[in-house]
């Protein structure tokens, strides 16, 4: 018996449309997969943190063997990079504070020049530099340190001995890059002050006085708060999120790349955010 006519086309129309349904309904369900694994990893970064924050008050985290590992990774991410990161930090100051005075100097707002250094380089560039710079040197490589030491087996060697893998071996490495951040942050921030005024006066004392009332006028309570709280913050987030990173998602990915860029995504929005609101409670 012969098919009603229009029967092919509808049959087509239909097929198309079930295709068309099941093709958006595939796509909705990766993305809710996706978010869940974005959450996923967020709230595994939570975790780590609040344990390492708990180990971190507890006395029992502070054996002999856990000072000894504490002290040494602190020296190996400070240490040699202190020095050579305060010449670079003084070079790039020094030609950073020129052109901020030549170029004030020329529209005659000399009088503004030393906020503006001050402003720019020691509250805005130095604790970025400073926490992407220990980031790229230690947290980063700690954290591959530690995805190499768990794909290993020794986190499970460090158990059967009752040795915590995360009291012995990531509380120091993440306590190091916190540190290293701080200290780094201090030095350069001190150097850029001296530097500063000393291409302003040069080798004398007749200028401290107002420059004191400058650089205080600066660091109001406030602005000092915003400033202390922004170089913590941004010590957690590089110390803490390449970390946290391997040990939460390279359980679930086989892909080392994969889970290292995803560390460094997470790393690098977590900075952005510190760093924007810290500009809105410094400037607004």
């Amino acid at each position: 018996m012969p098919a009603p006519a229009g029967t092919g086309a509808s049959g087509s129309t239909y097929h198309v449309g079930m295709t068309s349904t099941t093709s958006r309904q595939g796509a909705l369900a990766e993305l809710g997969r996706s978010a869940l694994r974005w959450f996923d990893g967020w709230w595994g970064i939570i975790h780590l943190g609040v344990l390492l924050l708990a180990l971190a008050l507890s006395p029992s985290s502070y054996s002999r063997a856990n000072r000894a590992a504490s002290a040494r990774h602190i020296y190996q991410s400070t240490a040699p990079n202190l020095l050579w990161f305060a010449v670079l930090s003084a070079l790039l100051s020094l030609v950073l504070i020129r052109i901020v005075m030549v170029t004030a100097l020329s529209y005659g707002l000399s009088q503004y020049a030393l906020q503006m250094v001050v402003r720019v380089l020691v509250l805005e560039l130095i604790p970025l530099t400073t926490s992407l710079f220990v980031a790229l040197r230690c947290t980063i490589p700690n954290g591959a340190e530690i995805a190499a030491m768990r794909s290993r087996g020794e986190f499970e060697s460090l158990k059967i001995q009752g040795v915590d893998p995360l009291g012995h071996e990531v509380l120091p490495r993440v306590v190091s890059g916190a540190f290293a951040v701080l200290m780094l942050a201090a030095v350069s921030s001190v150097l850029t002050l001296v530097l500063a005024y000393l291409s302003a006066y040069g080798f004398t004392r007749w200028g401290f006085d107002g420059y004191t009332h400058t650089v205080g006028q600066i660091f109001s309570p406030e602005v000092t708060l915003i400033f202390l709280l922004k170089i913590v913050f941004l010590s957690m987030a590089v110390s803490l999120i390449p970390v946290a990173s391997v040990l939460y998602d390279s359980a679930r990915t086989r892909s080392r790349t994969s889970v290292e860029l995803r560390g460094l995504v997470r790393m690098f929005l977590v900075v952005l955010l510190i760093e924007a609101a810290s500009l809105v409670g410094t400037y607004y």
